[in-house]
């Protein structure tokens, strides 16, 4: 299996891009997996969520493809399977969110991660989120529940065209998903400046490597039902998962 630098040689290359003494930014690596950041997460959030797309960002339309195609005990049971789909290495390098990408992408980054701003971002002389040890859940055609879920998805279309059409056909689903093992950060800033960190400690280890006025670096590393924190989306008349 390829290693950090093979896979961040990997992606330098596919990009044209020159990556010496820095981890890649989280902008290669989503361009390069043609993956989007989750305008929210949480540890309910499933493979084959609808979302639709308004032209700058992602909104969940709080309903899953599984509740249209599948009905009592069914759905619970494929609810279950997609509940516990496999995390494998997504085969993505250690990567680094910037100062600048949190400000692009506001308040919903560290939300996702289970960690709290308290203050402006744009005050810092320096933040940076590093993500670690990335796995992904994906549908497949080859096993359970994606077998079924494409079955049941090509009869639905047929069947049921106007429901099709107006929840699913032009909206998004989450065929992939994307999590951490661990994050950590890096803040520095000047000394009184109302500006500090918290976290979400359920099924988090934290381990303060510095925490002073100004400057603190933490690890958060995840255990049990994870958030993810990434997805692919499919369009919903492009959905075939064979």
């Amino acid at each position: 299996m390829e290693n950090n630098q093979d896979l961040t040689d990997l992606l330098a290359l596919d990009l044209g891009v020159n990556i010496v003494n820095r981890r890649p930014y989280a902008k290669e690596v989503f361009k390069w997996q043609d993956m989007d950041l989750l305008p929210h997460s949480s540890a309910d959030t499933l493979l084959c969520e609808i979302f639709e797309w308004n032209g700058r960002n992602w909104r969940t339309t709080e309903n899953n493809l599984i509740g249209f195609l599948f009905s009592g005990d069914v759905l619970s049971t494929v609810k279950e399977q997609l509940i516990n789909t496999p995390k494998h290495p997504a085969l993505i390098p250690d990567f680094e969110f910037t100062k600048d990408s949190m400000v692009e992408y506001g308040l919903s980054l560290p939300s996702l991660f289970n960690i709290g701003v308290n203050g402006n971002i744009k005050n810092a002389t320096s933040f940076s989120v590093r993500v670690n040890g990335v796995t992904k859940s994906r549908v497949t055609n080859i096993d359970s529940p994606g077998i079924e879920i494409l079955k049941n998805y090509s009869q639905f279309t047929q069947d049921k065209s106007k429901t099709y059409r107006k929840n699913i056909k032009f909206n998004y689903l989450s065929t992939s998903l994307f999590y951490a093992e661990s994050v950590e950060i890096f803040l520095e800033k000047e000394s009184g400046v109302g500006l500090d960190v918290s976290f979400q400690t359920t099924d988090v280890e934290v381990d303060a490597k510095i925490d002073t006025d100004t400057k603190k670096h933490f690890v958060l590393k995840y255990s049990g039902n994870q958030a993810p924190f990434a997805a692919k989306f499919t369009k919903g008349k492009d959905f075939n998962i064979m």
